[in-house]
């Protein structure tokens, strides 16, 4: 940690008295306590401010460079978007780009992935006896709900860039890629909530496929749309509740017809 390191000494300084470099005795040294931490506080041994501070400004460079890779792509169309540009508008090199991102598309939908995250964190915490879809619809539903960490999808100008997905498909081949890694960390939570083998069972991979489809259809419709069908966020989260009602009508349809016809 740096506060605990001593001042450095200039190469090539100098030679000073002796003496003269040294203090008093006693005034570089700190009040018994001063400089160790509060009784009780864990050690810091690696310097664990530092490791956060280069962890944010990761995140910060990321983060910078997913929204220049939007904005660029937007701008200008996929085909003329190229990584040194984003780099450039990011303010970072290339190398460092590619630290973060294998390509222009994964970086700008690296929004997405951190949509799959949070929906995954929420769906982790849902009590444990909720059965499975109604856990993967209430996750949903409280991730369409974050204001203080706003869904990708209702963030400025990112209708565009999903209804962009479906006509390019370099777009949409990075968009499936990250959304079956979303889908499989989700079956093997699942899997655990159930107590089961997610290879041996198939529940897991059914309810997340179903319900993860039925979010899937629901943005695609919402992307389609016009500024004049809605206003947002309200009747995005309303067309989820509808889209996952309509999955639910159709299962118990199903069932039902299956009962009367055996």
């Amino acid at each position: 940690m740096k506060a605990m390191e001593p001042p450095a000494e200039t190469a090539g300084r100098p030679e000073e008295p002796a003496g003269a470099h040294a203090e008093p005795a006693g005034a570089h040294a700190e009040p018994a306590g001063a400089h160790a931490e509060p009784v009780g506080a864990p050690a810091d041994p690696v310097g664990t401010a530092s490791v956060d501070r280069r962890q944010r400004k990761a995140r910060q460079t990321r983060h910078a460079l997913a929204a220049a890779a939007v904005d660029l792509i937007l701008e200008h169309g996929l085909v003329a978007t190229t990584v040194e540009a984003i780099a450039e508008r990011a303010d970072v090199t290339r190398r460092t780009f590619s630290r973060h991102f294998t390509g222009k598309e994964d970086a700008a939908l690296d929004f997405v992935r951190g949509d799959g995250d949070r929906i995954n964190a929420l769906l982790r915490a849902r009590p444990a006896a909720e059965p499975p879809l109604l856990a993967y619809r209430r996750a949903v539903r409280d991730w369409l709900a974050d204001r203080e960490n706003p869904a990708w999808h209702l963030r400025p100008r990112m209708r565009r860039l999903l209804a962009l997905v479906d006509r390019e498909p370099a777009l949409f081949a990075a968009y499936e890629r990250i959304r079956v890694d979303a889908q499989e960390e989700s079956i093997r939570i699942l899997a655990d909530r159930l107590g089961t083998d997610d290879v041996r069972d198939v529940r897991p991979a059914v309810v997340v496929d179903a319900a993860a489809g039925v979010l899937t259809a629901a943005l695609r419709i919402w992307a389609r749309r016009t500024d004049e069908h809605d206003s947002g966020a309200a009747d995005l989260a309303a067309l989820v509740e509808r889209a996952y009602d309509a999955l639910i009508g159709e299962a118990a349809d199903a069932a039902s017809r299956s009962t009367t016809e055996e």
